[in-house]
């Protein structure tokens, strides 16, 4: 994620999370509500299979879907995730760069619907998700006591 797009303000710091998938924000399409983000795997998030471990592919998919609720409030809101449910289409390879794509589905007062899927460069397709979530204040290193 760029420290420097509109949704994550420069006084944040660097997500701990953020750091580990190598996140980086690259588009937000508001006519769609569309969010585009770029990961490059880590070797760190593989298993000795040379791909992405499942939960951490669900990590990828999670932060592109939330992502796109954030920027759709104009960086004021967050999703807290009451579930997630995914498809794991192909295996994601150890190096490769994912293109993320998160979408809201539909966003009220007290439920939001969110899809994702992470592609390879040339549009190939390793995951979808879906997720169910509660719109809450979004968090910040000082309110949740965590900053550094």
């Amino acid at each position: 994620m760029s420290l420097h797009d509109t949704y994550y303000p420069d006084n944040a710091g660097q997500s701990p999370h953020t750091a580990l998938l190598g996140s980086e924000f690259v588009g937000w399409d508001a006519e769609t509500q569309t969010a585009t983000m770029r990961f490059t795997v880590k070797r760190e998030v593989c298993t000795w299979r040379g791909g992405v471990q499942g939960g951490l592919v669900a990590g990828f998919l999670d932060d592109v879907m939330g992502y796109a609720y954030v920027a759709a409030t104009g960086g004021v809101m967050a999703p807290l995730n009451l579930d997630i449910s995914m498809s794991l289409i192909r295996l994601i390879p150890e190096g490769a760069t994912i293109i993320g794509k998160g979408r809201v589905v539909k966003a009220g007062q007290r439920v939001i619907f969110l899809e994702g899927e992470l592609l390879a460069e040339d549009g190939t397709i390793y995951a979808r998700s879906t997720s169910t979530a509660i719109p809450t204040p979004r968090p910040t290193p000082e309110t949740t006591g965590l900053q550094r």
